[in-house]
């Protein structure tokens, strides 16, 4: 796969979910801003509790490659892409970080 093509695709995944996300959860959290009972909503029933579980061990992971790829490679603004793995999710911050780290690593030839 060319290296423009993945990087659209995953920039354009990362995309369709926030935009997904601002249609499906912002118009019920707006009209009960509870964002305890919003985050516990995840976790209603076992099947749930199970998606939300790893959604949430998703984004410590990419915290732990963003983290570990600062340092090692050199790869900027991983922190941006962990705010938006909370807000609106993983899928947006895990895209945009494959498409900053990609990017950044062809820039400099260690792609």
């Amino acid at each position: 796969m060319p290296e423009g093509l993945f990087r659209g695709l995953v920039l354009g995944v990362a995309v369709v979910f926030a935009l997904i996300f601002l249609t499906v959860v912002v118009p019920p959290l707006l009209d009960a801003p509870d964002l305890v009972t919003a985050a516990m909503a995840g976790f209603v029933n076992p099947y749930a509790a199970g998606y939300a579980t790893d959604a949430i061990l998703c984004w410590v992971i990419l915290a732990i490659w963003v983290i570990f790829e600062a340092r090692a490679r050199g790869v900027r603004h991983g922190w941006v892409c962990l705010l938006l793995g909370i807000v609106p999710g993983v899928a947006t911050g895990f895209g945009l970080y494959l498409f900053l780290r990609t990017r950044q690593l062809s820039a400099e030839g260690r792609a």
